[in-house]
């Protein structure tokens, strides 16, 4: 991403929080130029395994806290979350699993989706309010890719991964795109092969799942498609 226009549009954007999943490096590995997004403060959490996976959120005010993991070793050897808390609310940045390699990385995402959702609720029961944002490999309604019915059997959008979605909207969690525009068609990610982006066969797999109590904060949801450089395109979440 560095290498394809990342800072020009983080710096142009200007976003008060920036989550970045899957980002493959450790800041050690990066010159000081790369590193160097002026306003931010920026929390790491590579994988323990090189190249691959990991996490990082830039924010411009300090928050009052951050956790890196989940409090499991199994998950937290992956970098695959970092949670900043704030005065208002707590922001999860999570790269969830990909549950394509076979049973056992099936098995380890929906196991991922469970834990994760154990120490949400563990908040929620305090009262408070928590976003969860980034890549969940999991396209939730036939809506939410092109070809619903050729994927059935495929990771992804397999009814029990479909279903663990299903249980973080029960537990008190909402879509707020799916909300706001419940019939609209937009894709978050596209495979590389056969030109998937350029005609538009693609998924959305990544989210913002917002707990009830700050829906009267939240004005807009903006997937930007129109941004190139990954696999993935940018989402936004508005908020007061």
């Amino acid at each position: 991403m560095l290498g394809k226009g990342l800072k020009p549009w983080v710096l142009s954007e200007s976003p008060d929080v920036l989550c970045l999943q899957e980002i493959k490096a450790t800041q050690h590995q990066l010159t000081d130029e790369q590193k160097d997004f002026p306003g931010y403060e920026i929390t790491w959490n590579p994988a323990v395994r090189p190249g691959y996976s990991g996490v990082a959120t830039f924010c411009k005010t300090a928050p009052v806290q951050v956790i890196s993991g989940i409090g499991d070793e199994r998950f937290d050897v992956e970098g695959r979350v970092i949670c900043t808390q704030f005065p208002n609310f707590s922001l999860f940045n999570i790269y969830f699993p990909n549950g394509q390699r076979g049973q056992e990385r099936l098995s380890y995402k929906l196991e991922f989706y469970a834990r994760l959702l154990d120490v949400c609720d563990q908040l929620l029961q305090r009262g408070e309010n928590v976003i969860l944002t980034g890549d969940f490999n999991t396209a939730h309604k036939p809506i939410d890719l092109r070809n619903p019915n050729e994927n059935i059997n495929n990771s992804g959008f397999m009814p029990e991964e479909r279903a663990w979605v299903d249980r973080y909207l029960e537990h008190g969690f909402v879509d707020v795109y799916r909300w706001l525009y419940p019939e609209r068609v937009q894709y978050t990610w596209w495979a590389y092969r056969l030109n998937a982006r350029q005609r538009n066969i693609g998924w959305r797999i990544d989210y913002f799942l917002v707990s009830e109590k700050l829906l009267p904060r939240v004005k807009d949801v903006i997937i930007q498609d129109e941004v190139t450089g990954s696999d993935h395109c940018p989402v936004s979440l508005l908020i007061e």
